[in-house]
């Protein structure tokens, strides 16, 4: 941690996003800053890469910022991972990364002199990530020692990272970013310089990278623009290194990108056949060893031992009629495998320790992943940390298979699973039985597993919601206009005829919704209310509206909520072109009743043309009155609060082309008399039916 400054962007205790609590700064640079954060939720350390105000603004900065955000699709344990780019309130934009805990190749050079065998467990473990990487489509473009980070010190999780904005210069070394160049000379391709890069560039700075780690120094480059060319149009020095470091660098470091591997894994494919040894092996089978000296319950020691007697005994034989030998197979470490599944095409890259496994371990990733695969997508080598390894992989592949989309990464014993499961219920599955699995197996396991879909078709809930509707239809917002994205909130709204009710539609929608939250805004009801509730019909809105107000002072009342003494004035209103239709008018009070208000004793007219006024384009029909109206025609219709009528009331008003009811209604009726008459009057005649439009009055002390 560096000492805080009063300039930092952060400082400790801050919580952005109401998630990330800042712990401290990691380091600071010119554009911006990396800080440690907790997940107030997980728990977990992240990495925030934030850049300064100033920067934030910049399209070239932001640009590099969002090709770094790109990489959370990248699962792989060489490759440091992101979850998300967000922008605080005072403009500062910032990344969201896995926290990486260890050493920068940059620092440890310096250090001490890291052996050959480092440097190259180093470059296995960078090319695998590079692999993962470029298969996304994506160039790092930056690769450097201070972008390599050894977890735990180790050469066998070297991890990529950048911070290459906001670390601290590293020695000599000088980051550019501008339109054409983004990057550090001293690693940089020589057509970099030229602002091309492509999968071929980031190979480069990795062998540059291991040459300067070999010789503990940053190279020179040269001190202006001239110089830089000329270095980079010859071949580097790569005199006093051994092979096949020496090799691996020269052919990583070709000043033409043509002399370079195409790809990550033609790379790693060179560099396992130059670690092959020359040796011939004494039988064509390796024995399988452990690598914490600790034999399984259940192990196959004696199977194998038996093994290796007939295979010698087949070897001999071989010698005596004077055959070749199999030559020995190179040994992996790690000993990798890395399967992918659900966009794309999948893949499955890493070790076995003979064709057997290879087959084994082919043929759980096909019945898992649904896809084929090719013969050599395993290569056969030594260093498989367990005789039971391909077994037990084989087993969690096969525990993938109800997942719809899924990654598993295997170093040695280490196993990381990451994954989309179609459901809940199948994510809590899959949690368990890897769970059970890694207690049996003695091998450690990581897990994040999320439920899907990982997108959610707004509509999809609307039979659960039909089913479950208790008091009228109940609506998604945003129904039928899209979709919900993961960790999205699905909000219900509408009205239940009792509260019991709210637990159980959740429920009954949970299983679906995956890694996204609910919430209720639903109103209870009371069972008069839902009665006619039932019975309405469905309309598009738009057409009529009701608007409330004080009768006081004539504002709108906006929450529909009214206390004692408070006088509510009803409004419907619909546009001013609606003209030859029917309107009916109706209070469901709290109290049992129902008083039909429209067309009402006095006032026999239904049709809107001779109803209202008209302003503005909108036609306002007045239904419930202001106490002082009372006065110039007493047969208009005003209530004032008390305690005889607290309770939530409802006005509803229905639109149609003709006439709703035959003969007149009531002054006021039962609700069960409204109810069966209304159906009656709907059944076969829904069409006619313009807009229907409901507002609660909630009468309170």
């Amino acid at each position: 941690m560096k000492d805080p400054r009063p300039s930092d962007i952060f400082s400790a205790g801050q919580v952005l996003n109401n998630t990330y609590e800042i712990k401290g700064l990691l380091g600071r640079g010119g554009t911006g800053e990396v800080y440690l954060a907790v997940n107030q939720i997980t728990e977990r350390l992240s990495a925030i890469k934030a850049l300064n105000a100033r920067f934030s603004g910049n399209a070239d900065y932001l640009e590099l910022m969002k090709r770094e955000e790109q990489m959370r699709n990248i699962m792989h344990n060489a490759v440091v991972r992101y979850s998300e780019c967000s922008r605080t309130d005072d403009g500062h934009v910032f990344l969201v990364m896995d926290y990486v805990d260890g050493v920068a190749l940059s620092d440890l050079m310096f250090e001490r002199r890291l052996s050959d065998q480092e440097l190259l467990i180093v470059a296995h473990r960078v090319l695998s990530g590079l692999e993962a990487t470029h298969a996304q489509g994506i160039v790092h473009r930056d690769l450097s020692p201070d972008n390599i980070i050894l977890r735990d010190g180790e050469a066998a999780k070297a991890t990529i990272i950048d911070f290459g904005i906001a670390k601290d210069t590293a020695a000599g070394a000088r980051t550019i970013v501008g339109t054409n160049f983004a990057g550090k000379y001293e690693y940089a391709a020589p057509e970099q310089l030229d602002g091309r890069a492509d999968y071929r560039t980031d190979l480069y700075a990795l062998g540059a990278s291991l040459l300067a780690v070999a010789r503990r120094e940053v190279p020179d480059v040269g001190t202006n623009p001239g110089e830089v060319v000329r270095f980079k149009k010859e071949p580097l020095d790569t005199s006093g290194l051994d092979a096949p470091l020496r090799d691996l660098v020269t052919l990583l470091c070709a000043p033409d990108p043509a002399d370079r591997p195409e790809t990550a894994r033609a790379a790693l494919d060179q560099l396992d056949r130059w670690l092959k040894p020359d040796t011939h092996r004494a039988s064509t089978t390796v024995t399988p060893r452990r690598g914490d000296g600790q034999k399984k319950p259940g192990g196959r020691g004696l199977l194998f031992a038996a093994v290796a007697v007939v295979v010698m005994a087949g070897a001999a034989l071989a010698t005596l009629s004077g055959g070749w030998l199999t030559p020995a197979l190179p040994v992996a470490s790690p000993y990798t495998l890395t399967a992918t599944s659900g966009g794309g095409e999948g893949t499955l890259v890493g070790h076995a320790p003979d064709a057997e496994a290879a087959a084994l371990l082919s043929a759980a990733y096909a019945g898992a992943s649904g896809r084929s695969v090719p013969e050599d997508a395993l290569q056969l080598a030594d260093g498989a940390p367990d005789p039971d390894w391909p077994s037990d992989i084989a087993d969690v592949l096969t525990l993938m298979e109800p997942m719809s989309d899924w990654q598993l990464d295997v170093s040695d014993r280490d196993l990381s699973v990451t994954g989309l499961a179609p459901d809940r219920m199948t994510r809590d599955a899959t949690r368990n039985a890897l769970t059970d699995w890694a207690a049996r197996s003695g091998l450690q396991i990581s897990r994040e597993i999320l439920a899907g879909p990982e997108t959610l078709a707004t509509g999809a809930l609307r039979p659960i919601l039909d089913a479950q509707s208790t008091c009228g239809p109940l609506t998604v917002l945003g129904d039928d206009a899209g979709t919900f994205a993961m960790y999205d909130t699905v909000t219900v709204t509408g009205d239940v005829a009792s509260a019991k009710d709210i637990p159980t539609l959740e429920q009954a929608i949970s299983p679906m919704i995956g890694e996204r939250d609910i919430r209720m805004e639903v109103t209870v009801l009371n069972s008069d209310l839902c009665a006619i509730r039932a019975v309405l019909p469905p309309a598009a809105s738009g057409a009529v509206s009701i608007w409330l107000g004080r009768g006081d002072t004539g504002e709108p009342a906006l929450t529909g909520v009214f206390n004692t003494g408070d006088n509510p004035v009803v409004d419907i209103q619909m546009p001013a072109t609606i003209t030859d239709a029917s309107l009916w008018v109706m209070v469901v009070d709290n109290t049992g009743k129902v008083f039909n208000i429209l067309p009402n004793i006095n006032q026999t007219e239904h049709l809107v043309d001779n109803l209202g006024q008209v302003a503005n384009g909108v036609r306002r029909i007045r239904v419930l009155w202001p106490i002082a109206a009372l006065q110039e025609d007493p047969s208009r219709l005003a209530i004032e609060v008390d305690a005889d009528n607290y309770g939530k009331s409802e006005i509803v008003a229905i639109l149609s082309r003709e006439k709703l009811f035959d003969m007149r209604r009531p002054r006021d009726e039962s609700v069960k008399s409204v109810a069966q008459a209304l159906a009656e009057a709907l059944e076969g005649r829904e069409e006619q039916i313009l807009g229907v439009a409901a507002r609660i009055i909630d009468a309170r002390p």
